[in-house]
């Protein structure tokens, strides 16, 4: 089942269902009004909206009409909570090395609490509010949960996860160093993030939802260049370890996010990467130098996860950035 949202002049948007090929939606307010709300009623609203997926799939959907890409918000523009991860250990090594700061890996994940008020549209100029901050991209993938109990055990975070998503974690590198060694969290370095523009539950990513894990490639373009395509496979901890380790000592809301962090992958050379930070360190080790430059005012950034099929499960979000300082 796919999921998105359309702007209605609401905060949360009108919750839609979508075709398995992304061009047709048939509108589910009279299921649920937003996507959160359905997220906050799930046992409840499942087997409707899968019922309306069918009738979309069959082309028999009341309302049923083409999908509007550019008239989507974010799946869910604000949540209860936002959680990311950072268990790619190749981009850990290398975004450390490009701060120039010890390597913070430990045994255990690693996870900061970020903004949740605010999701970005997945189509649209992004805001910024300076060019000399180090504009840059974070590809990774997220999971959406039902309501998780403090001390959730293993089984009872995979249980939690109801839906899969595509984020673009937009970073400001000049500030990043600092709040990395003042050890308090994200406050400068992370603005609101950008989602790609579906939703969708496990089952429609079939087997390259393994082991808690997307096994996708997650293609970034900078401009008309291919910057990377990274696998999300290789997570040092799946999703439902990072479920446990976030709800240690919290129950988290029905509609939490927790991200994976940035995609990346051992054999960075073929795959290329998913932040500029990461191909800035491969060029110091390489050359001794940085000299790929951080987003100016005008350039695209477009994200999206290819199956085997060549299919785009999350659709793509489609970003130019935009320095209003």
């Amino acid at each position: 089942m796919k999921l998105a949202s359309l702007a209605n002049g609401r905060p949360d948007g009108q919750l839609v269902v979508v075709s398995t090929d992304l061009t047709l939606a048939a509108p589910a307010d009279h299921i649920a009004p937003n996507l959160l709300n359905a997220i906050e009623r799930w046992d409840d609203v499942e087997a409707d909206l899968r019922e309306l997926s069918a009738a979309v799939a069959a082309g028999t959907a009341a309302q049923l009409a083409p999908l509007a890409m550019d008239r989507l918000v974010a799946p869910l523009p604000r949540t209860w909570q936002w959680l990311d991860g950072s268990v790619y250990k190749t981009h850990v090594d290398l975004g450390t090395a490009a701060y120039g700061i010890p390597d913070v890996w430990y045994d255990g994940p690693l996870m900061y609490q970020g903004m949740s008020h605010q999701f970005l549209p997945p189509i649209g100029e992004v805001p910024f509010p300076r060019a000399d901050d180090g504009v840059d991209f974070e590809g990774e993938f997220g999971v959406v949960l039902r309501a998780v109990p403090m001390g959730a055990t293993v089984e009872q975070a995979r249980q939690s996860i109801i839906l899969l998503t595509q984020i673009n974690d937009w970073s400001l590198r000049s500030f990043g160093r600092d709040e990395m060694q003042r050890g308090y969290g994200w406050i400068l370095t992370k603005p609101a993030c950008t989602l790609a523009p579906i939703m969708v539950t496990p089952d429609e990513l079939e087997d390259a939802w393994r082991d808690c894990r997307c096994a996708l490639n997650l293609n970034i373009h900078r401009n008309d260049e291919l910057f990377g395509q990274a696998n999300g496979v290789e997570m040092a901890f799946g999703f439902d370890e990072l479920i446990v380790h976030a709800a240690y000592s919290r129950a988290l809301p029905a509609g939490t996010i927790i991200g994976s962090g940035t995609v990346a992958n051992a054999d960075y050379r073929r795959a290329g990467s998913s932040c500029i930070l990461e191909r800035r360190a491969i060029e110091m080790i390489d050359h001794g130098e940085m000299r790929t430059a951080f987003l100016r005012d005008g350039e695209r950034v477009r994200m999206a996860a290819i199956d085997a099929n060549g299919d785009m499960p999350f659709g793509m979000s489609d970003s130019v950035i935009r320095i209003v300082g």
